[in-house]
């Protein structure tokens, strides 16, 4: 209920608006328009005493307060300038990271670049409401390497979520932050399902029972006496000049069957569960090396083998 947590929703309100007005991008320059920065509790503190100690000096007119709260103060003032130039200038830039499946967490690198003679301290990026910071410096004229994940939500292609940069470099009395909405999309893969059942035996490309196609495929795995119809390219020359005697390479026949896997073929309801089953066989189809195609949510691919062909198939199971 809203009006249970008001600051909650205006915070949450705020936040949204704030992120609605940033351009999505894989590279950003962080300038005035785009850092912020607000007293800490501790900055707040700071004021108090510093507020309660000038209404003393001037109540009991002490030299040495006046002194000390304007000392205070200027380091404040000093170290909120400081604290925003920690950000002013940094330039980030984003490495796409790689599909996944659903489950599990996409990771991906954003580099850090400081242009400017002097380094940068107290560095902490997060995924925005996660709570989870890295912390970081940057050299001058360097740069450094942050490393962040998330879990996705969903099966699909989507975008990477909000980031969030922030420094209490150096005292700690004001935070200064910077939000950033990357470009990137990360393709996730539905979940493999655990303990599958074995590929079908009823999935030709005919729509028929799975007829096993011979194929002749690999080396020569040994040698035998040479029998009338061989070819000339099978004889091994040396050994019937040393020994006179013929013999001919013979050659391993490997079976092979064409599949063709469907949603139809998993014997589920749910869209999900399908997918995932869809999924599972497909790893197992290309760890045992049968030739398989994919028909599923306009996607009609042709019977292949290799990773090429397995990427293609799970991209046409995460955006179906």
């Amino acid at each position: 209920m809203r009006w249970l947590h008001p600051l909650r929703f205006l915070k949450n309100r705020f936040a949204k608006w704030l992120q609605n007005r940033m351009p999505l991008a894989d590279r950003i320059t962080l300038n005035q328009r785009n850092v912020y920065i607000i007293p800490t509790r501790a900055g707040l503190m700071l004021a108090v005493t510093l507020m309660v100690l000038l209404l003393a000096s001037i109540n009991y007119q002490l030299n040495l307060g006046y002194l000390l709260t304007f000392l205070l103060a200027g380091c404040a003032l000093v170290a909120m300038h400081v604290a925003h130039a920690t950000l002013r200038g940094l330039t980030m830039h984003l490495e796409a990271p790689d599909a996944c499946y659903m489950g599990a967490t996409a990771q991906f690198v954003i580099h850090l670049q400081n242009t400017r003679k002097s380094p940068r301290f107290g560095l902490s990026m997060s995924v925005q409401d996660t709570g989870h910071w890295v912390d970081t410096d940057v050299g001058a004229q360097a740069s450094a390497t942050v490393q962040l994940a998330f879990k996705p939500p969903r099966r699909g292609l989507q975008h990477l979520p909000t980031l969030t940069l922030q420094t209490l470099f150096p005292l700690g009395t004001f935070r200064v932050w910077a939000i950033w909405r990357p470009a990137a999309q990360v393709l996730v893969y539905p979940a493999p399902e655990q303990h599958a059942p074995p590929l079908p035996t009823h999935g030709s490309e005919e729509g028929h029972q799975a007829s096993p196609a011979v194929h002749t495929l690999g080396e020569p795995d040994g040698l035998r006496p040479y029998r009338r119809g061989d070819g000339l390219k099978t004889i091994v020359w040396k050994k019937a000049a040393k020994t006179g005697e013929l013999v001919s390479r013979e050659h391993t026949n490997l079976q092979t069957r064409t599949l063709v896997l469907e949603p139809q073929l998993t014997q589920l309801s749910q869209t999900e569960a399908q997918l995932s089953r869809l999924c599972a066989w497909v790893l197992l189809a290309e760890k045992q090396g049968v030739r398989y195609g994919l028909r599923i949510g306009g996607h009609n691919l042709a019977p292949a083998n290799g990773l090429t062909h397995q990427q293609r198939c799970l991209q046409a199971l995460a955006l179906a």
